[in-house]
């Protein structure tokens, strides 16, 4: 009985472990792939002006790309070192750095409606740079709030986050200016 308990309780941490380590992957992508894209709508706004199309291609692509090389560094990094990864863990790598990609959906989105709230180009550039900023922001105060944070905690890392975000925008200015 007592063999029982002890292998029902390190079930019980592995689950707790993999719980952790999704939650943490989950939030650090979001904010990763947000701050992705709005530096993706930076470099394009300040290079001119893309056909909306171009641009939501440029920010799921990008992604993409970014997804599949954290996929990639995360399989062949240390993991490799240690024994090559089956199909089990391909996957759940791939589906642990999907934050990444869907991190860029809410400014490609905010690029694809922006016509309907008659924006053009440029007020199309600076909603989605919004959009992504507040991404990145959400993203980190959801992961706070997640792991158990003091409401301080959360209002700090939005804080940061804020402040990560008003780099970026200044960024954009410095460049269109």
């Amino acid at each position: 009985m007592a063999g029982d308990t002890s292998g029902a309780g390190q079930a019980t941490d592995r689950r707790a472990r993999r719980a952790e380590h999704r939650a943490h992957a989950d939030y650090t992508g979001g904010v990763y792939g947000s701050m992705l894209a709005a530096s993706v709508i930076i470099g394009a706004g300040s290079l001119g002006a893309f056909p909306r199309a171009e641009l939501i291609l440029l920010l799921l692509l990008t992604s993409l790309v970014f997804w599949v090389a954290h996929v990639h560094a995360e399989l062949f990094g240390a993991r490799l070192a240690r024994r090559p990864p089956d199909r089990r863990v391909i996957l759940r790598v791939c589906r642990d750095e999907w934050p990444i990609v869907k991190a860029a959906v809410p400014p490609a989105v905010a690029i694809a409606v922006s016509p309907v709230l008659g924006l053009d180009v440029p007020g199309s550039l600076w909603l989605a740079l919004s959009v992504a900023v507040a991404g990145q922001v959400g993203w980190s105060v959801a992961a706070a709030h997640r792991a158990g944070a003091s409401r301080r905690l959360m209002v700090t890392t939005a804080s940061v986050n804020v402040l990560l975000g008003l780099v970026i925008v200044l960024v954009k200015i410095a460049l269109t200016h």
